[in-house]
């Protein structure tokens, strides 16, 4: 087993670096009629984030002793799926948001049309990737990663969420609503990266189950402190608009907890988080670091 990087900082550095890497040659450019298409794909995917739902699978994948160029396959298909997201979120129809990851979105740097396709290309191409014997020899895992993803991103989990989402502008939300949007928009796709290695390597039921707890409050205490960004932080630090849920009147954690109730349960989600990985040892180290980073970032 490869010994755990010195910090966190350097693991997701490391991440963000093999990814792009991955994606470069997953998707390259074309001399085709639709180049168009392929570049407004590789804007969407290139150039920007943290890469933590790679990094999540990346890191779960390493406990299980998976071969990291499997792994890295998994973690490019999930970034995918995830830019897919952004660039649809932002559309005008949607959030209407014109800065992503401090620079344009995609609808405005292309047009509507082009960043529609653009999702369209790379949420197919994440499955064509998974499906791939090259992600794993053994169909039945590839299977299962497949239908993993497709119920985090489908209208059970991620789609449905923004649904929910758009309703929350017309509608009041609790408390218990709101944890149901969130799961759904984030925690779903944020609990397929943490789980996507334990298939990858096959674990059993408790490990599985450990990933599953572990992924649920992390998902919790992530959008919390997202709600958070938004409202304390500046558009410079987040690299995207601020202050978009007060503007449109959207119930979140913040507005029916309040600021220091809100950071207060992030950290307790953060701690049960890690929590529930106490019986890998010292093998989730960095994923247990993550939980207390979600809570902590500016960005």
């Amino acid at each position: 087993m490869p010994s755990l990087p010195k910090t966190l900082q350097s693991a997701m550095a490391d991440t963000v670096e093999q990814v792009e890497t991955a994606i470069e040659v997953l998707l390259p450019t074309v001399d085709l009629v639709e180049a168009r298409l392929f570049e407004a794909m590789r804007y969407a995917c290139l150039g920007g984030g943290k890469r933590l739902r790679p990094f999540l699978v990346m890191e779960s994948a390493r406990m299980f002793g998976v071969n990291p160029a499997c792994a890295l396959r998994a973690a490019a298909a999930v970034e995918f799926v995830h830019c897919y997201s952004l660039v649809h979120d932002d559309l005008p129809a949607m959030d209407n948001a014109d800065l992503r990851r401090g620079r344009k979105t995609v609808h405005l740097e292309f047009d509507e049309a082009t960043a529609i396709l653009a999702g369209d290309g790379l949420l197919t191409a994440a499955f064509e990737i998974l499906s791939d014997p090259e992600t794993h020899e053994d169909p039945q895992v590839r299977c299962k990663l497949v239908a993993a993803l497709a119920r985090a991103a489908g209208p059970r989990g991620m789609v449905g969420g923004q649904m929910l989402d758009l309703i929350a502008e017309k509608q009041t939300f609790d408390i218990g609503a709101i944890t149901r949007l969130q799961r759904m928009k984030t925690g779903d796709m944020i609990a397929f990266s943490s789980g996507a290695g334990a298939i990858l390597g096959k674990a059993g039921p408790a490990q599985q189950h450990a990933l599953q707890a572990y992924a649920h409050d992390l998902g919790l205490a992530f959008q919390i402190a997202d709600d958070l960004l938004d409202v304390e932080g500046s558009e410079a630090e987040v690299g995207k608009s601020v202050g978009r849920d007060v503007a449109a009147g959207k119930a979140t954690f913040v507005s029916i907890l309040g600021v220091e109730r809100a950071k207060d349960q992030a950290r307790r989600l953060a701690d049960q988080a890690a929590a529930h990985l106490d019986i890998f040892g010292d093998r989730a180290e960095m994923l247990k670091e993550v939980a207390r980073y979600v809570v902590e970032r500016r960005s």
